[in-house]
């Protein structure tokens, strides 16, 4: 007989009792678990009074298979409401004995769909209730952190909801999420949730405190083979590289915040149709909400699942979706490879090293003590140490070996220059690493150079290419930045890590619309007129004596004057973008169009939005 489970909670007669009491095991199981608990556990036993589902079977192999899901886990279910999370919350339960895993529930109320928003969570409260389970609640104004201008409403709903996750896995990654305080969580996490958050041990066995609830080994996420199809294929629409048709990865591990150990999510359902999912929930006779706005066109997402793939499968290949399911798991094996072989190039043939300039900063002394000759810099000026304080691409250089640089396949020759780009800080696309082959392989005088984004350049030398980082002496660690912008189109932006898009859509709703309404549609505040504008504008940080007339304002005010009324900080508020078409800015982050540029309802508008880069390479 082995020790007492980690975290088993379970009710009394799974300990209770003599071997002669209880019923024979045969008669009711499928199979036993015993994992170091004083008797052998037959949660299974009690919990398989019918025979077990054939979806569940596929789930438990694939768990078991990937190994996602191990015995003595405190496992949070994240609920929505919809489908796929309520059927994973009732497999997981049929399941969970079998696996030797302890069950809670987690759900995040984003807040999008008013009184809507708020029935999902009782809903999910009342399954979290009728199973005897733990339930994690969090709330979040998704609409409000997306109208601050720094994402749209999908990736604002991401980033607090999985910030809330992180922080019931232990990680303290979770400061983008808000300031205000949260009710109801631990004391040491104080301060690092947008709203209200509450454990809330329902009566029963199985309930946990508050305090041990609050630290959970992995979360599980209700993601299926459809949404990985669908998320391949918009990549594949928007541009994407090997590691983007990865797509969702099965699991994310989470540091935690005191490093010991990691949490994980996971995703044990990426193998299985969400049809597949429906069905069983009918078979079960269990209930499901439907979110309003799963049927919104503006959502990209919503038109690739409701008219892209069904065309592709009714018109090419009824085989579609899972074909762009195994390319995703052939290019995430393919990936794993490639980061192990740039892993050990990174190490041999590219050299990193400080610029001349910094020789003698603060942080830079010891840098290249058995080389430096000439006496350091008297002293460095303020505004150099504050460039050198701020957040930013690395201050060092890299040397790769041009001979052997140019002598590889392909293939190795972007993976080197994306991977320095990725350690520096470099954001650097397709187009960019073309540039650089292309300029390496070149005759020339040595000591030409070619510019990179966010000021870095390039240095061809003889038997070398050098990536030489910005001298701060001369300018800002980020510097100013202009870029066109089709309509429509989208432009990168290295300096922000963002994307600004240009979408074309129409307006359809009216002035008197209602906040709730205005999530369902596009809020006309964010609308421009399309006949008012070219087909070409441009996006670029805003300069002194800029000046912008938003909505609901007597007059144009100074754009420096609207970002200390924000609040906004250095260095952000000097890169704040603005979109501009001839001399007039026609768009600014966080405020709503000028008046006389707005579109009316019915009328062909443009909106203007921004995304974080580094949404292009995540999952859902």
């Amino acid at each position: 007989m082995g020790r007492r489970a980690r975290g088993c909670k379970s009710r009394p007669f799974h300990h209770g009792g003599t071997e002669s009491q209880r019923k024979p095991f045969w008669a009711l199981v499928v199979g036993t678990v015993e994992f170091d608990c004083p008797h052998t556990c037959f949660w299974a036993a009690e919990l398989y009074h019918v025979p077990v589902h054939e979806l569940a079977e596929r789930v438990l192999r694939h768990i078991r298979r990937e190994e996602l899901l191990l015995a003595g886990d405190r496992v949070g279910v994240a609920v929505s409401g919809g489908i796929d999370s309520v059927a994973l919350l009732r497999l997981l339960l049929e399941l969970r004995g079998e696996l030797g895993i302890v069950l809670s529930v987690v759900h995040f109320n984003h807040r999008l769909r008013g009184t809507e928003s708020d029935a999902d969570q009782e809903f999910v409260a009342g399954l979290a209730r009728e199973h005897g389970l733990e339930f994690h609640a969090a709330s979040g104004d998704a609409a409000q952190l997306a109208a601050e201008g720094h994402s749209g409403v999908e990736a604002a709903a991401r980033e607090l909801r999985y910030g809330f996750f992180r922080l019931l896995l232990g990680s303290d990654e979770v400061d983008e999420i808000g300031p205000e305080d949260p009710q109801g969580l631990e004391p040491e996490s104080s301060g690092e949730l947008n709203g209200t958050a509450e454990a809330v041990p329902f009566p029963g066995p199985s309930a946990t405190t508050s305090e041990t609830a609050l630290l959970l080994d992995k979360i599980v996420t209700g993601h299926t083979r459809d949404d990985q199809a669908e998320t391949v294929l918009m990549r594949v629409i928007r541009g994407t590289g090997l590691r983007g048709l990865g797509g969702i990865y099965p699991r994310i591990l989470v540091e935690r915040e005191d490093e010991n150990g990691h949490g994980e999510i996971v995703r044990p359902l990426l193998g299985t149709r969400r049809g597949e999912l429906e069905q069983y929930l009918v078979d079960l006779k269990q209930l499901w909400r439907e979110d309003s706005t799963n049927a919104d066109s503006k959502f990209t997402r919503n038109r690739v699942r409701s008219l892209v793939l069904p065309l592709l499968e009714r018109e090419f290949n009824p085989a579609v979706v899972e074909n762009f399911s195994e390319l995703a798991e052939i290019a995430r094996d393919e990936e794993d490879y490639w980061e192990n072989e740039i892993s050990g190039w990174l190490g041999t043939v590219v050299q990193w090293s400080q610029p001349e300039w910094t020789r003698g900063l603060p942080g830079f002394e010891g840098s290249q003590a058995l080389v430096q000759i000439q006496p350091s810099h008297s002293a460095a000026s303020p505004e150099l140490l504050e460039r050198l304080e701020q957040p930013g691409p690395a201050v060092m250089n890299a040397s790769v070996s041009r001979p052997w640089l140019l002598t590889e396949p392909r293939a190795v020759q972007r993976r080197v220059l994306k991977a320095i780009g990725e350690r520096a800080g470099i954001p650097l696309e397709f187009k960019h690493v073309e540039e650089i082959l292309r300029f390496a392989a070149e005759e020339g005088p040595a000591g030409k150079e070619l510019s990179l984004p966010l000021g870095w350049k390039i240095r061809r030398e003889p038997e070398a290419v050098v990536f030489v980082t910005p001298d701060l002496r001369r300018q800002e660690r980020i510097p100013d930045y202009e870029y066109p912008l089709a309509v429509p189109g989208r432009a990168l932006v290295p300096e922000l890590g963002a994307v600004i898009e240009a979408l074309l859509v129409t307006a359809q709703v009216t002035q008197e619309a209602t906040p709730e309404a205005r999530v369902a549609e596009y809020n006309p505040q964010e609308l421009l007129w399309a006949g008012l504008l070219p087909r070409r504008l441009m996006v670029r940080n805003w300069r002194a004596g800029d000046r912008f007339w938003p909505a609901h304002t007597k007059s144009p005010k100074k754009i420096k004057e609207l970002l200390q009324e924000r609040h906004a900080a250095q260095p952000e508020r000097r890169l704040w973008p603005v979109v501009v078409s001839g001399d007039e800015i026609v768009w600014m982050r966080g405020f709503p169009v000028p008046a006389r540029l707005r579109a009316e309802a019915g009328q062909e508008a443009v909106l203007i939005r921004e995304t974080p880069w580094a949404v292009e390479e995540q999952g859902i």
